[in-house]
């Protein structure tokens, strides 16, 4: 029996890597041709037309995703270390955690239908700063979560040490907590980057899309996502070169992002 389990489970993992590989070879396999300098750099080709780049759409997403982390990922912090560490066994703790799990599973269109309610609606236009609250949203709950697992992983006998010496709650949880489970916590922040980098049904709301360089956040602001959704949906060949070409950006854009941030957080011996 042990040995048939291992071997069910072997299956499973190789069924679940192969598929990812597969996905990973056909956008790189498509993405890479439509790279160069020009489409990292220039405006978008008119329809129909051939050339052109897709360098407004990766500024803004890097200026939404940057955005909705400044916004979600603190207060995702502090929701995780109040979890952990003030609230435990409190009836609001549970109320709050009972939220953050809700939040987690609430599909990505409804936060967008959700923002585009409360922020779109009342000023009358899209905008990248509505793209970007939509983000955090999606962003808080996950690094909420993630921060009071990781801290709650941390021996007790950390935490009454440093309570012993004479150290502040607040203190103990920054420069002890923290630091031993650093690894843990930037692990959520990336799974939270990862989940807001490939989404667009929120962005479809909020920040629509736009064929210019944003300038300003107050209004349409350009995203890859929502460009990858036009453009291969549209019957031009250039244009769907350039969806592959952007999905492209994104895959390599979290894979180094994760190896990266892997590497700056690996424990020094």
């Amino acid at each position: 029996m042990n040995g048939a389990v291992k071997v069910v489970s072997a299956l499973a993992a190789a069924l679940g890597l192969g598929f990812l590989a597969w996905i990973l070879f056909v956008v790189l396999r498509h993405g890479a041709a439509a790279l160069n300098w020009t489409f990292l750099t220039s405006l978008p080709s008119p329809p129909g037309g051939s050339g052109g780049g897709l360098g407004n759409a990766i500024l803004g997403t890097a200026i939404i995703t940057v955005l909705a982390c400044a916004l979600g990922v603190p207060v995702g912090l502090l929701a995780g270390v109040y979890l952990a560490e003030y609230g435990r066994g409190t009836r609001f703790a549970t109320v709050v955690r009972f939220l953050a799990n809700v939040m987690m599973g609430i599909p990505s269109i409804i936060i967008g239908l959700f923002v585009y309610a409360i922020l779109v609606l009342p000023t009358g236009h899209f905008s990248g700063w509505a793209g970007g609250v939509a983000l955090a949203l999606l962003v808080l709950p996950v690094v909420a979560r993630t921060t009071e697992d990781m801290l709650a992983l941390v021996p007790n006998a950390l935490r009454e040490s440093a309570l012993a010496l004479g150290s502040p709650h607040w203190r103990a949880t920054l420069q002890i907590l923290f630091r031993a489970s650093r690894a843990g916590l930037l692990t959520g922040v990336l799974l939270a980057v990862a989940r807001v980098s490939g989404e667009t049904a929120p962005l479809l709301f909020t920040a629509l899309n736009s064929p210019y360089w944003p300038r300003s956040l107050s209004g349409p602001t350009a995203n890859l996502t929502v460009t990858i959704f036009n453009y291969a949906m549209s019957p031009y060949p250039a244009w769907q070169q350039a969806a592959w070409g952007a999905s492209f950006i994104i895959t390599i854009g979290v894979l180094a992002l994760t190896v990266v941030s892997r590497a700056l957080a690996r424990e020094r011996k």
